[in-house]
């Protein structure tokens, strides 16, 4: 009777050691997974019709201003984030209570025109892109020239690119206009 225990007791401990191992390795699967990105549905966002709109990356895009209108549609896309680097006194609506009230995070970075393309400014877009960590994201000024100026300043100040290859991810991005300023402050 004895041994039938000592059996059963053994068995039992073997099924449960090969449950539990079962458990440690899914859970170390699930740890080391790599993070999904969420969802989002680039053909909607193109559909909105944002001015000068650029698709940067698989969850990234750069644009003029969107409207009101345009924001419901990113945020049925999928978009979590819009960083405006428009200042206060370019806009004429509450763009950061539109953002909100659609279930979007709102991040301003203020580039007042041509003085506000800094180093510093580019620096803060660069944190910020990065702390986002892949999630669908809007990034937009008027035009999207001052989004193309920032990204080619810290793609060099950030990222090594040399001077031609800074300006052609900022054109990329959206710069145009205010390329002789860009250049004259890369080449510093």
């Amino acid at each position: 009777m004895i041994s039938r225990v000592t059996v059963a007791v053994s068995s039992a401990r073997r099924a449960l050691l090969g449950l539990l191992l079962v458990a440690v390795q899914a859970t170390l699967l699930l740890a080391c997974a790599p993070v999904e990105t969420a969802r989002v549905n680039p053909a909607l966002v193109e559909q909105a019709g944002i001015v000068n709109l650029r698709t940067t990356g698989e969850a990234e895009f750069a644009s003029g201003q969107p409207t009101a209108e345009q924001l419901q549609t990113l945020a049925a896309a999928g978009i979590k984030h819009v960083i405006n680097l428009r200042p206060s006194s370019e806009q004429e609506w509450d763009e950061a209570k539109a953002v909100r009230a659609l279930g979007m995070h709102y991040h301003s970075i203020t580039v007042a025109g041509p003085a506000g393309v800094t180093f510093e400014n580019a620096a803060a877009l660069d944190k910020l892109l990065h702390s986002l960590q892949g999630e669908p994201l809007l990034l937009h000024c008027s035009s999207g020239n001052r989004v193309g100026a920032l990204i080619a300043l810290a793609a060099q100040q950030h990222h090594g690119a040399d001077l031609e290859a800074a300006i052609a991810e900022g054109q990329r991005w959206g710069l145009t206009r205010l390329e002789p300023l860009v250049r004259a402050k890369l080449a510093q």
